[in-house]
């Protein structure tokens, strides 16, 4: 879910948000019916505020844009993927604590 501090991502613009970045970036992969996925957004939102400037995050409704989603093999969500250089270099599949996510984008930064 896109806000002040996460941004939109579409099938149109990854390439460019993503893979092109020049700071790693947390692709959150959702759908507006999912529960836990709208349980991780205020969790995502501090974190993006946290990490400004040295993180990007991001979120992809994978309903209206399936092309990433089917081309990274998400199967369940939330699950949110850690881009660095534009290679995944970590994944998290399911609801997960801001502690653990904190841990994965530092060993990001790393």
């Amino acid at each position: 879910m896109a806000s002040e501090h996460v941004a939109k991502l579409t099938d149109g613009n990854f390439e460019s948000e993503v893979v092109k970045s020049e700071i790693p970036v947390v692709v959150d992969f959702w759908a507006e019916w999912c529960g836990p996925c709208k349980m991780l957004t205020p969790v995502l939102e501090e974190l993006a505020q946290e990490y400004d400037g040295q993180v990007k995050i991001g979120s992809l409704n994978v309903d209206e844009n399936p092309t990433y989603a089917s081309r990274f093999g998400i199967t369940s969500i939330p699950t949110l993927l850690f881009v660095k250089n534009g290679e995944v270099a970590e994944q998290q599949v399911g609801l997960a604590a801001k502690g653990a996510l904190k841990e994965k984008i530092d060993r990001l930064l790393g």
